[in-house]
């Protein structure tokens, strides 16, 4: 079971040289204890994971308060910093079952479904713009349940070498769910799978690449990449933002808006469209986080570039 990194707030993209805590053969056992005792039970682990990470992980621990700081508008409890990192180990833990597509163990509800249904009618895919925040994973229920399309996760090589053997341990058949970028054909291999109709989730709110500009967010600028935007733009897709909220117990909600069509941004207009999708995705983000604020997974100072007095320890 992998929990947060105990990162530091260095300098920019640190959280890429930090190895998610947790080994394979770990993964492997609580994969193994999650399938054979089923979710009730096997759930019982993940407070002895909160409560290590709470006191085990200090940087971890100093974002976490950090951001419930912004997002409370007050200084957590100490119940209210468990909450968030047994939020996070509890969509770790459920990312097993919906790898798995164990869908009917969760009541999932979906918000904005009819954008999905739009955006595909032409044929082709669309991009999902989603964060750190509740679970990406959930996304697959909506894939198979709703529209019956592919669902695959756009990441940076290194990462995706990570995440693909995070799915080895779990399912191995769900590793030809990512699509690394940086190699030779990665732009082909998105662009033919835009073309048969995926969808392509991405991470939009953190990138190893230093091409970031600071928005507004929670009361602070922070640092947002614009890659993955001008990715969009030069594909002249449409972008919805997305999010698998955690809302406890066995409940997810699915939230889809809309933020782009670049599909009608001309040459000229790029640059414009560029920006205003950005906002329009700080926008959204900001609202998923306060509508379900322990949801909120970048455990590292975010707000690097926030001239305010750093939180206390």
């Amino acid at each position: 079971m992998s929990g947060p990194a105990d990162t530091p707030p260095a300098a920019a993209a640190t959280w890429t040289r930090r190895a998610e805590r947790g080994s394979t053969t770990v993964m492997r056992f609580m994969v193994w204890l999650s399938l054979t005792l089923g979710r009730r039970l096997s759930r019982l682990v993940l407070h002895g994971i909160a409560a290590y990470f709470l006191l085990f992980a200090p940087a971890a621990g100093r974002a976490s308060r950090d951001y419930l700081r912004r997002i409370l508008g007050r200084p957590p409890t100490l119940a209210e910093r468990y909450r968030h990192v047994l939020a996070f180990a509890t969509t770790i833990h459920d990312r097993i079952y919906f790898l798995n597509e164990r869908f009917g163990l969760f009541d999932i509800r979906i918000e904005g479904a009819e954008l999905i249904d739009a955006a595909l009618a032409d044929g082709r895919g669309v991009l999902l713009f989603g964060a750190h925040l509740g679970s990406f994973e959930a996304l697959r229920a909506l894939g198979r349940q709703h529209t019956a399309r592919p669902v695959c996760m756009l990441m940076h090589e290194d990462n995706a070498r990570k995440i693909n053997a995070v799915l080895a341990a779990i399912n191995p058949a769900a590793s030809q769910d990512i699509l690394a970028l940086g190699r030779l054909d990665s732009m082909l291999q998105l662009r033919d799978r835009l073309d048969a109709g995926h969808l392509i989730g991405v991470l939009a709110d953190r990138t190893p690449q230093a091409d970031t500009t600071p928005l507004p967010f929670l009361g602070s600028p922070a640092d947002f990449p614009a890659g993955p935007f001008r990715l969009a733009a030069m594909l002249r897709r449409p972008v919805l933002f997305m999010s698998g909220l955690y809302l406890g117990g066995n409940r997810y909600r699915l939230q889809f808006a809309q933020l782009a069509d670049f599909s009608a941004v001309d040459r000229p207009g790029r640059d414009a469209a560029i920006a205003a999708a950005r906002l329009a995705y700080v926008a959204r983000l900001e609202e998923s986080c306060r509508s379900a604020p322990y949801n909120w997974f970048n455990f590292f100072d975010f707000w690097r570039h926030d001239g305010a007095t750093p939180p206390p320890p």
